[in-house]
């Protein structure tokens, strides 16, 4: 299982707009540029962090900004933003496990519970990081 590069791509992207928007007008080409991704991908994920009100995007000479400081945005808050993860859905079960086996008609009832902890451990270390936190380290580079 791997998590879509729409996380890290959104964290470099929100990283980039704090850390450059007094010298630049932090556009999606720029960002595209700093990251390593066409402009249009860019665009895509800057509409849904808009839209979780994790970025401004102000017309004309303003560029993007976070729309709040980075203290106030975790990982689990992009994390919910760009890959739209819903609730208890982390893990995608195959959809025709075999009732005649023994392993196939109990397969749901074992491993649901227990899938729902994982995603539910793995979100709370997510809530645990900000975006500040991810900013001071790359201060120390």
């Amino acid at each position: 299982m791997q998590i879509s590069s729409r996380f890290t791509i959104a964290v470099h992207m929100l990283l980039c707009m704090d850390i450059f928007q007094e010298e630049y007008k932090v556009t999606s080409d720029f960002m595209a540029f700093s990251i390593g991704v066409n402009p249009v991908i860019i665009r895509k994920l800057l509409s849904q962090l808009k839209d979780a009100g994790l970025a401004e995007v102000k017309r004309g000479p303003g560029g993007a900004v976070p729309a709040k400081p980075l203290e106030e945005i975790t990982f689990l808050d992009i994390y919910r933003a760009v890959d739209c993860v819903g609730e208890n859905t982390l893990f995608h079960f195959h959809e025709n496990p075999n009732p005649d086996c023994p392993v196939g008609k109990n397969i749901h009832r074992i491993l649901d519970g227990r899938l729902v902890q994982v995603q539910e451990a793995m979100e709370q270390e997510l809530g645990a990081i900000t975006l500040a936190m991810v900013k001071e380290d790359l201060g120390k580079i």
